[in-house]
C-alpha cells in the first residue's frame, strides 16, 4: 500500500506540476548565509547537541554540522537554527 501511495504521489508531481517538497513529503532547507538554516517537513529531533543537529525525515535523516548551535524557533515539522554551519549531510536509513 505504500508504494502505491508513493507512485500516486509522483504522477502528482508530474502531470500537475506540484511542488515535490509538499507532495512526496520531502524535506525543505533554506540556509542563509552560514549562519541559519531553516527546515520544513522533517519528523523531529534524533539529536542535538552544540556542534551537531540531526533531523528524522521519512527517508533517512539530515545532519547539521558546525558551532555554537541554537534552536531559535521549532514547531511540530519546521525549525530555525542559529550558529556557524558548515555542512549539511543527507544520510539514508
Amino acid at each position: 500500500m505504500k508504494k502505491i501511495h508513493q507512485r500516486l504521489r509522483e504522477i502528482l508531481v508530474h502531470y500537475f506540476s506540484l511542488p515535490s517538497d509538499a507532495v512526496m513529503e520531502l524535506p525543505r532547507i533554506t540556509m542563509l548565509g552560514d549562519l541559519h538554516v531553516y527546515v520544513e517537513n522533517h519528523k523531529g529531533i534524533a539529536i542535538f547537541k552544540n556542534d551537531l543537529l540531526r533531523l528524522n525525515t521519512p527517508n533517512g535523516f539530515i545532519q547539521i554540522n558546525g558551532s555554537s548551535f541554537k534552536i531559535k524557533m521549532m514547531l511540530p515539522e519546521e525549525l530555525l537554527l542559529e550558529g556557524k554551519i558548515e555542512h549539511v549531510t543527507f544520510l539514508p536509513k
